[in-house]
């Protein structure tokens, strides 16, 4: 099933005046002098996309959900055929589509010393509230806000709802900020442990994969689903939704409230 078919995704471009934009930074290898290229950056780890498929090319089983991988077709009655097959594909395939909202956090005290510290100055209230309201002029039916445990994160979270009272909210730490893989290219400003790569990478990969697929066979009507919590999560899921390389995250900026 295509992409746009099953899932959608958005930036909103609410409080913060843009959605997530891509600007061009390439880096290119210069030829040293005696004519070597610069070294290639290390591959990214395995669970960043695991086997990628050649340049340009969509890989269609991009969160093993495509309804043909379902199916065991060894058990496959030979005599029913085709017919057999057309039906289960039927079965597994998605009838709705989800709408996913990605929401960087408002505005906070970057100078809190305790996580806890860090809570929304008066502009990031005032960004909450205009992305709140942003949100209820759609007239959608949203089904529930997932958002990171983090205090800013949930501050936006916590303002945001009042505009959308009866939408259950449910708190992750899989969303928590964090530096979910090296980035190409590098940055001078924020060098990060290799330790941290570690730790924080798998924990947002497994965000992606949890929260970022097509939907279920079993669902009937399209959903509309909103995700508060930081850049660099929303940056590295939409690499890896849209199947840009993920180390490519830190070429996108995204404003707070957005």
């Amino acid at each position: 099933m295509a992409f746009r078919q099953a899932l959608q995704l958005a930036a909103c471009g609410l409080a913060g005046g843009s959605a997530a934009v891509l600007f061009s930074a390439v880096a290119v290898g210069k030829p040293r002098a005696g004519g070597d290229a610069e070294p290639r950056p290390a591959e990214p780890p395995a669970w960043a996309g695991g086997a990628r498929p050649g340049p340009g090319v969509w890989d269609p089983n991009w969160d093993r959900r495509e309804p043909l991988s379902l199916i065991n077709v060894r058990k496959r009655n030979v005599e029913s055929g085709e017919e057999e097959l057309a039906s289960k594909l039927d079965h597994y395939k998605a009838k709705a589509t989800r709408h996913i909202f990605l929401i960087r956090h408002s505005q906070y005290h970057v100078d809190g010393s305790l996580e806890k510290d860090r809570t929304l100055t008066p502009l990031g209230r005032e960004q909450a509230e205009l992305t709140g309201l942003r949100l209820a002029s759609l007239g959608l039916k949203f089904n529930k806000i997932v958002h990171s445990s983090m205090t800013r994160a949930i501050e936006t979270t916590d303002i945001i709802s009042r505009h959308l009272p009866g939408v259950c909210k449910v708190s992750t730490d899989l969303l928590r900020e964090g530096a979910p893989i090296e980035p190409n290219p590098p940055v001078s400003h924020w060098k990060p442990e290799a330790v941290q790569y570690y730790e924080d990478g798998a924990r947002i990969e497994a965000a992606f994969r949890n929260y970022i697929h097509r939907a279920d066979a079993r669902q009937e009507e399209d959903s509309y689903e909103i995700f508060i919590c930081h850049a660099n999560v929303i940056r590295y899921i939409v690499c890896r939704a849209m199947q840009f390389p993920p180390e490519g995250w830190l070429r996108l900026s995204l404003n707070n409230g957005s």
